[in-house]
């Protein structure tokens, strides 16, 4: 078995979704918090080459990096050589793995995969979840959820993805941590395979949600886990004592700026427009911090810096203006694109690459296969119309396997 040791810390989705990766495996690892000794952040430091992100990863003495950097591996099939697994995993062939027939697969989790599990579940069709790497979708990144029905304390986001999916476990999903990565929708039963598996499905629900938008700044790109980052709860710690930028202005922004608030000294907002697309109550608790400011109409042109974040250039959209601001960290908040690339020309989707669906119901131009939650929603993009359009999805589904099967 592998030598893994994992620098990580508390309330860290990607440290989560790392270990969930590593336990799939059968591996054990050395778990370091950064955050109980700074001796153990000094020493991720200097092992890693300055990168200031969690989690950090070594198999031996190897440095993989965060759990992008895992994932990737696990998908381009390198991943369990490294592990040396002791013949845990299967060997790594050209030969496809064999299908098994599933009546329902549901490609993505989130609230909108794991309430179609629920649903599918209760009407025993025994449904096969892929979950997917980054499992719990966007909320996993969320600290506090106050709008999600029947919390009236809230919930955190991990803790509120943890409940819906034993709540399907209960109800018969089997939940698989994997990546969907061929569809084959041409064709009844449909094939969806992962790294490990191939199913035939009669019905499949897409519920792939969305993943945050970056500037696409080559500074950006450069400085990446050494002062950028779009996870406050996974980073923020990491910069403590310094002044901070967020660049947005929706809930999201608003959420990372005052979480961001218990380390830095202070945090600018930076959006382009001269008010905030936030909801009002976000809106009233970040102006009435005084730890925030804002700068309006304005957009970020270079992220400065040789080997950390040491500050941003700034262009004023409305005067052309450029100015220069001071900051230790950069957190990026600016939208969410729809993760739904995997099904291109087979799936009618806008522009943007929304799932289309039949008005009033979450059918696509495909018979048998649905979508729900923030893959097919451009408009509303919450928690609990994902879920509702997952409880859509699965009632959808049910029906349609009844009428074929009659």
């Amino acid at each position: 078995m592998a030598d893994i040791t994992l620098y990580s810390k508390s309330a860290c989705p990607f440290c989560e979704r790392a270990k969930a990766l590593l336990a799939s495996k059968g591996q054990r690892f050395t778990e370091i918090d950064v955050e109980a000794d700074p001796a153990t952040l000094d020493e991720m430091l200097a092992r890693s080459g300055g990168q200031r992100t969690v989690p950090q990863i070594f198999i031996g003495e190897r440095h993989i990096g965060g759990f992008d950097e895992l994932a990737a591996l696990d998908r381009a099939g390198e991943l369990d050589a490294l592990l040396e697994s002791a013949g845990k995993q299967r060997a790594t062939t050209d030969a496809p793995p064999e299908p098994e027939r599933t009546r329902v697969l549901i490609i993505g989790s989130g609230p909108a995969g794991y309430t179609a599990a629920i649903y599918a579940g209760r009407a025993e069709l025994e449904p096969v979840v892929l979950a997917g790497l980054e499992f719990g979708g966007q909320l996993m990144l969320t600290t506090d959820v106050e709008n999600y029905p029947g919390f009236p304390e809230g919930v955190t986001g991990p803790g509120l993805m943890d409940m819906l999916q034993k709540q399907a476990e209960r109800f018969g999903a089997r939940v698989l941590c994997e990546d969907a990565l061929r569809a084959d929708f041409s064709k009844r039963p449909f094939r969806v395979e992962t790294e490990r598996h191939a199913f035939l499905a009669d019905a499949v629900i897409v519920a792939t949600g969305a993943s945050a938008k970056w500037l696409g700044l080559p500074s950006e790109q450069r400085l990446m886990n050494r002062g950028v980052s779009a996870c406050a709860t996974c980073d923020g710690a990491l910069y403590r004592d310094r002044e901070m930028a967020v660049v947005g202005g929706g809930d999201t922004a608003i959420e990372e700026a005052l979480f961001l608030t218990r380390y830095a000294t202070k945090v600018t907002i930076i959006h382009r427009r001269d008010e905030l697309r936030a909801s009002k109550i976000m809106q009233e608790r970040a102006k009435q911090n005084e730890r925030i400011e804002f700068l309006w109409d304005s957009a970020v042109d270079e992220v400065l810096g040789e080997d950390e974040v040491r500050g941003v250039r700034i262009r004023n959209l409305k005067s052309g203006a450029a100015s220069e601001l001071s900051v230790g960290a950069l957190f990026v908040a600016i939208g969410h694109q729809p993760n739904t690339a995997l099904f291109a020309e087979q799936l009618e989707m806008d522009d943007v690459g929304y799932l289309k669906v039949e008005s009033g119901t979450t059918r696509t131009n495909i018979e048998g296969v649905f979508a729900c939650g923030d893959a097919m929603d451009p408009v509303y993009r919450q928690a609990v119309t994902a879920a509702g359009t997952g409880c859509m999805a699965a009632i959808d589904s049910e029906r349609w396997l009844s009428e074929a099967a009659d």
